[in-house]
């Protein structure tokens, strides 16, 4: 079913505010409005966080978030990218799901103003996902590992969808390369399912990726060999959300077929 006018412009509006408070969070610690002047005083002093990641992870947030609406489905988004973990804490601030730990980030202007200040602050989060964070299961400071909880999250799992986000520069480490070939281990019968979204900016700290510089291609070759049905997505709202329902029905489909016993496992 295709995004209607109504929901594009929620998802607009949920994506920009969670790179606003994202981009705040890594920058700001006064001032969190911009209702003033910015000035120098008002910028932290230690900046931790990568900003490059942020926006892509935040995409992907706004249309699960609208797709599990939609289709009343769980999914467990297990984010690689470490460092990114300033839009994770943005997408909780917004759905709620960090007050209920944390009162203090109420949804309003005092709350979001100790949100944005808490990121890589004393005694509050650290740059990256960690334990003290609702729904991590997955500490996002070292690279290599998101892939391969996400499988391990589903098995014996039924009804779960694990959305394991893998950044690019991630993607390179040896942990990733060999977890791709986990799909082979699941049983639809049984098991739940992962869907795994390589976030492809082509850059890593220091220099661009290996998948950087692939072509879509070599890209779809890459991922059809490891056993996947890929779909190349770039920055269109009605693109991302089409790709995601597809893989929702795929994921469905499957399933039924296997508890069915109409494909004999």
């Amino acid at each position: 079913m295709p995004i209607t006018k109504e929901e594009l412009d929620w998802a607009v509006r949920y994506f920009n505010t969670a790179n606003y408070l994202a981009a705040a969070s890594i920058y700001l610690k006064d001032n969190f409005l911009l209702k003033r002047e910015l000035k120098p005083e008002h910028i932290k002093d230690s900046l931790l966080g990568h900003w490059g990641t942020c926006p892509g992870i935040n995409f992907i947030y706004t249309h699960l978030n609208l797709l599990a609406y939609k289709k009343k489905q769980s999914f467990l988004p297990v984010v690689g990218p470490g460092h990114g973990f300033a839009a994770i804490l943005a997408n909780l601030f917004i759905d709620g799901s960090l007050r209920k730990y944390y009162p203090k980030y109420k949804n309003d202007e005092s709350g979001l103003g100790s949100l944005i200040k808490s990121f890589c602050w004393p005694r509050a989060f650290p740059s990256h996902s960690n334990p003290g964070v609702p729904g991590v299961i997955h500490e996002g400071g070292e690279l290599g590992y998101a892939l391969s909880t996400a499988f391990g999250a589903v098995f014996d799992h039924p009804n779960l969808i694990a959305v394991a986000i893998i950044g690019d520069g991630e993607s390179e480490t040896g942990p990733t390369a060999t977890a791709w070939h986990s799909n082979k281990f699941l049983n639809p019968k049984t098991d739940g399912a992962v869907l795994p979204i390589l976030h492809l900016n082509g850059y890593k700290i220091s220099s661009p990726t290996i998948y950087g510089t692939m072509s879509h291609q070599e890209l779809d070759w890459l991922f059809k060999g490891y056993g996947y049905q890929p779909r190349l997505v770039g920055e269109d709202h009605k693109e991302l959300y089409k790709a995601l329902e597809w893989a929702y029905e795929s994921i469905k489909d499957i399933q039924k077929k296997a508890r069915d016993n109409q494909n004999g496992l």
